[in-house]
């Protein structure tokens, strides 16, 4: 993202542009990718709510809360890019507040990795990650990326 500073993350949050919704999806290749044709759209706050009860020293990964509003609609997946835009927004309008902070460093990507797109980038996740007892690791040569170390056993369980 561009000039967060002059975005209000918070008033985008509380956006539900029609959702949630689910929508099928015609797309061979798309549709074989993701196990089926019906695909859910979670407004951003939804997954504001679910960072927040992530707890201290534990994480979870965008995937799972995906997999998790999906078998919650009954549809066969949720839209992975909405899902990554509004996980960052969910990161900024916490930062952006002076009170009732998400936790969302405790929110991963995919095998673990750190979100550079959250406020203060990498650095300022590892360094809250490391201060609630994670291990961080860096991966790559010259396309650098960080991760929990064996962060499956830290995942939350959200049913």
């Amino acid at each position: 993202m561009a000039n967060e500073d002059k975005k209000d993350f918070n008033a985008m949050l509380h956006e539900s542009k029609d959702m949630p919704k689910i929508q099928v999806i015609t797309d061979q290749k798309s549709i074989d990718k993701y196990g089926g044709d019906r695909m859910y759209f979670a407004p951003p706050i939804e997954y504001d709510k679910i960072m927040k009860r992530i707890p201290y020293g534990k994480v979870i990964t965008v995937g799972k809360i995906r997999e998790y509003f999906a078998k919650l609609s009954g549809a066969d997946f949720t839209e992975p890019i909405t899902a990554g835009i509004f996980v960052t927004i969910a990161a900024w309008a916490s930062h952006q507040r002076t009170k009732d902070e998400t936790p969302y460093w405790r929110t991963l990507k995919a095998k673990g990795e750190l979100n550079p797109k959250y406020p203060g980038g990498v650095k300022a996740q590892k360094s809250k990650l490391e201060a609630e007892g994670h291990t961080i690791i860096q991966r790559g040569r010259t396309n650098i990326r960080y991760y929990v170390s064996d962060y499956e056993d830290f995942l939350f369980d959200l049913t």
